[in-house]
């Protein structure tokens, strides 16, 4: 249990503190007496300001202890601590979390994540279509009950034709009823003015490590302007929501770069878990000379 009351002897050895916290710091760097925190029994941290410039509000903390019954004071420890209205750092926040929509440039590559919940395989492998598809029979038969209009009785009694089906519903769906339409001009105006903005002429699709055309956040265009432009849906992309050309590209590339797995450590060269013995005192007949035989002359024959 941490003892609230300082310990007298530690709370006393305030000039064996303010030695230790000038010899860790800089000559000068020490100022004035801050008083003295009680970290358990027998252990006392004294508190020194530490006027250096760029650590405003900064401590430095100094750790003495004593043995107990010993009149001795020894010293535990010395560290510059920050202080209530120190002035810290911003706290550290990943490279993920810090990036923001439009922080990318030419050059630029972001790594994406192999399991990214963004991104889904372009292909399953099989025939069937997959279950929320829009050609799956589960699908059609749901949009066949939503889409159908029933009247109760026989077909000779309805007094008007369903709207379902008609030539003016599909015409409405497929968007055949506005008054007018995108002309072949508009058309091509409209595609270079895209291309103008987000082509391979820019200096980002110029530094892109791929094109838009085998990116995994393009989204497809209908009619023939599909042949040559899409709809970007990454959000760190600098074309985020914007149409651009098949040939454009930007460090953002869903197959750019994939975020590498954490690096295993190789296998230990020498092997210092084994422990082989070593007989302090070796065995008298394990040599290749006798024990009991006399010592013989050295010499050359």
């Amino acid at each position: 249990m941490r003892s609230r009351t300082p310990d007298r002897l530690c709370a006393e050895a305030v000039e064996l503190a303010r030695e230790a916290a000038t010899e860790a710091a800089h000559p000068g760097q020490v100022g004035e007496y801050l008083g003295a925190v009680a970290e358990g029994d027998r252990v006392v941290t004294h508190l020194f300001e530490s006027p250096e410039p760029g650590y405003r509000g900064w401590r430095w903390a100094v750790t003495v202890t004593r043995a107990s019954r010993a009149k001795a004071v020894t010293l535990d420890e010395t560290v510059l601590l920050p202080g209530p209205d120190a002035l810290l750092a911003p706290e550290w926040v990943p490279w993920s979390e810090r990036l923001r929509p439009g922080d990318m440039g030419p050059g630029d590559l972001l790594p994406t994540e192999a399991e990214d919940l963004r991104l889904e395989p372009g292909y399953s492998g099989e025939d069937a279509p997959p279950p929320n598809s829009a050609v799956s029979e589960e699908m059609q038969q749901l949009a066949a009950v939503e889409e159908a209009d029933v009247t109760a009785g026989a077909p000779a009694a309805q007094t008007a034709a369903p709207a379902t089906g008609s030539i003016a519903a599909i015409a409405e769906e497929l968007g055949m009823r506005r008054a007018r339409v995108l002309s072949r001009y508009g058309l091509h105006d409209a595609a270079d003015r895209w291309d103008e903005a987000y082509g391979p002429k820019t200096p980002m699709a110029q530094a892109a490590p791929g094109t838009c055309a085998s990116c995994g956040f393009l989204v497809a265009l209908g009619g023939s302007l599909g042949q040559a432009f899409g709809v970007c849906a990454n959000e760190f992309s600098p074309a985020d929501g914007r149409v651009v050309s098949l040939s454009y590209g930007c460090g953002a590339h869903s197959e750019a770069a994939v975020m590498p797995k954490p690096p295993r450590p190789a296998p230990p060269v020498v092997d210092e878990t084994v422990v082989e013995p070593l007989p302090l005192h070796p065995d008298r007949t394990s040599g290749s000379v006798e024990p009991d035989t006399p010592p013989e002359e050295l010499g050359h024959s």
